[in-house]
């Protein structure tokens, strides 16, 4: 027997993902977004990430304008109080933070007006968009963030629709040097066998240049370790992926 199907049959094996390193998307400030919305889960969540072994989450709370009213202000404050409770829990990680922009005409108003936006990893940017129709801004935002002297990092891309449907976008958006950041529990069939092939595709294509948790909740986790058992979790790992540079 393999040591991949040893582990793939057992259930009593943790993950070891110390080669990551560094989570780049999560949800782990408290109440201000749909992801943790208490201290308590935000610290039982970052002991198993301790656990499986990364050293950095970087969590990127929700920037959407009518849901999620986050500003800077918001997300440090929230961000403090992370790092309090990590260090009374004596939890051995590190946690910056980011945001997860939707892209849309106010994140291109806060480009037009120069905002200095929340990055990760020196310059890079988290953006979303909607799951099934691209924005009319997509390429026009590319543009102006690389003139602007940031990175656009594509949030969970084998969850667009839009992508999985239209070849010809996505080898656009991949000439335009965009960095593709895949979730990791997309290989679970979690959100739907198309995202999950979708996702293999991406993966067969050397596509994906960051990975990351997109955790919510508990359950993020445990599908994260799922996602450790599946037969694309290996070629995944063998991409030049940027995680432990940053």
């Amino acid at each position: 027997m393999s040591l991949f199907s040893f582990l793939k049959n057992n259930k009593n094996i943790v993950p070891d993902l110390g080669y990551l390193k560094v989570d780049v998307h999560s949800h782990l400030i408290p109440g201000i977004d749909d992801g943790v919305q208490t201290i308590e889960e935000s610290m039982s969540i970052l002991k198993e990430m301790e656990q499986l072994g990364y050293e950095k989450v970087i969590t990127t709370p929700h920037t959407m304008v009518g849901s999620y009213d986050n500003t800077p202000e918001i997300i440090y404050a929230g961000l403090e109080k992370v790092k309090a409770a990590i260090k009374e829990e004596r939890i051995n990680i590190e946690v910056e933070a980011a945001t997860e922009y939707f892209l849309d005409e106010t994140f291109m108003n806060r480009l037009d007006s120069d905002e200095k936006l929340m990055t990760f990893g020196g310059n890079r940017v988290l953006v979303e968009t909607s799951f099934i129709s691209p924005p009319p801004q997509l390429k026009e935002a590319s543009f102006q963030l690389t003139l602007k002297g940031y990175k656009m990092v594509f949030a969970h891309p084998e969850r667009y629709t839009y992508l999985i449907e239209n070849k010809n976008l996505l080898e656009e958006l991949i000439d335009r040097e965009i960095i593709f950041q895949l979730n990791a529990v997309a290989l679970t069939g979690c959100y739907s066998k198309p995202v999950q092939k979708f996702a293999e595709r991406l993966i067969d294509m050397k596509v994906p240049q960051l990975v990351g948790t997109d955790c919510h909740n508990m359950g993020h986790i445990n599908l994260l370790k799922e996602a450790t058992k599946t037969k694309y979790w290996k070629k995944l790992l063998d991409l030049d992926l940027l995680n432990n540079s940053l």
